[in-house]
């Protein structure tokens, strides 16, 4: 039995993208800047999936939507974009739990001469609004805040804050990635100037993302050559993949009335199984948060025999494939920055692990989860209670 718990990592390509992309691979492979006949039958695809995505955030004018390599360069395009608009550096505000797409983007935005806040969040990984308000100085240019928290499933008040961005005159980002076809995202009613997206986390192919610019927003682009993607993003579009990410955008929107509820129900009854397991302490806002995404630390982790890795390592020989937050480098282990930000200790910080679900994920997949876990937990417990006498 194998049970696949890593959906906020990538989700299995769906059937209908496939049949899409097989599709334009061998009937449609213009390209789509030429005139001919070819090209413009590549030209009609790529239109298509961009109505397609711009329909899943409610996006008026499907022209908003540029197409990427994913979500880590629509982030970096957001981020640089606005940067490159500016012959000297600015300021620019972030959350201190983004994802490392956002955060050494602007880390190496600093080694340039910007000036950076990184807002500190509570214990349960959330931006308080009003220290946006302190925040802002005379030329904050750019505020970007995560939607959804990868690790720890912590949802911001991104309404709130994009507000708040917005009447100081600086342009509010959001890296949607994890909400994306998960809750309902509209850009005509959120006040954001940027949102990034990723195909291969709503069931489309890997290698394809999107950055919504709101009309009338500036930005300058990464790439330059062609003009293609209004400009802002040049090179010959990956048709096949872009109709692919088409395809899984408006299966996404289609199905999120009835998918988000289950998913809630299949979550809230894996931190139910697991409430009662010692040590094992729940990461994130449990109110605020992502739909699919259920996340712990372990308090008693110690680096070696017992880390978020260690559980990685042996829910896969059980056939559960989950992730951890902590990161390995040159053979030792680094704490998760995003648990430390949220004030856990630096050992907690070593013991991560996030479970996220899926289309595919049933309660039968729930409940032998959590009897695997609490199996495995119980045996490292007891080898490392035996060891430390």
């Amino acid at each position: 039995m194998q049970i696949y718990l890593d959906y906020s990592a990538t989700t299995p390509t769906r059937p209908e993208a496939i049949a899409a992309m097989q599709a334009i691979l061998t009937q449609q492979w213009g390209n789509p800047s030429s005139l001919h006949e070819w090209g413009q039958r590549a030209a009609i695809v790529l239109e298509q999936a961009r109505v397609q995505v711009a329909d899943l955030i409610n996006a008026i004018d499907s022209e908003s939507i540029i197409f990427t390599a994913g979500g880590t360069e629509a982030d970096n395009l957001a981020i640089l974009g606005v940067a490159r608009l500016y012959a000297v550096p600015q300021h620019l505000i972030i959350s201190s739990v983004e994802h490392s797409a956002i955060s050494e983007t602007v880390r190496m935005l600093e080694m340039w001469g910007w000036e950076v806040t990184r807002l500190s969040v509570d214990k349960l990984g959330r931006v308080n609004p009003l220290d946006l308000q302190a925040a802002l100085r005379h030329n904050t240019v750019l505020v970007s805040i995560i939607y959804g928290q990868s690790e720890v499933g912590t949802v911001q008040p991104i309404s709130e804050l994009g507000k708040i961005a917005r009447s100081h005159g600086a342009i509010f980002h959001t890296d949607a990635v994890q909400v994306a076809g998960r809750l309902p995202l509209d850009v005509q009613t959120i006040p954001v100037d940027l949102l990034s997206i990723s195909s291969h986390k709503i069931y489309g192919p890997q290698g394809v993302g999107a950055l919504y610019i709101r009309p009338g927003v500036k930005i300058m682009p990464l790439l330059t050559g062609g003009g293609q993607e209004m400009g802002m993003r040049s090179g010959t579009q990956a048709v096949p993949i872009i109709a692919g990410f088409g395809v899984a955008a408006e299966l996404a929107a289609k199905e999120l009335a009835t998918e988000t509820p289950r998913l809630i129900n299949l979550r809230d009854r894996l931190f139910a199984l697991l409430a009662d397991v010692p040590g094992l302490i729940p990461t994130g806002d449990r109110i605020h948060r992502l739909p699919h995404h259920v996340s712990f630390c372990l308090e008693y982790a110690d680096g070696e025999k017992l880390s978020g890795k260690t559980l990685v390592r042996q829910l896969n020989l059980a056939g559960i494939g989950i992730s951890a937050g902590a990161a390995c480098h040159s053979g030792k282990l680094s704490p998760s920055p995003i648990l430390l930000a949220m004030g856990y200790s630096q050992k907690a910080a070593l013991g991560g692990i996030r479970m996220t679900l899926g289309r595919d994920t049933t309660e039968a997949d729930i409940d032998w989860t959590a009897i695997v876990l609490k199996q495995i937990l119980q045996r490292l417990t007891a080898d490392f209670t035996l060891a430390t006498r």
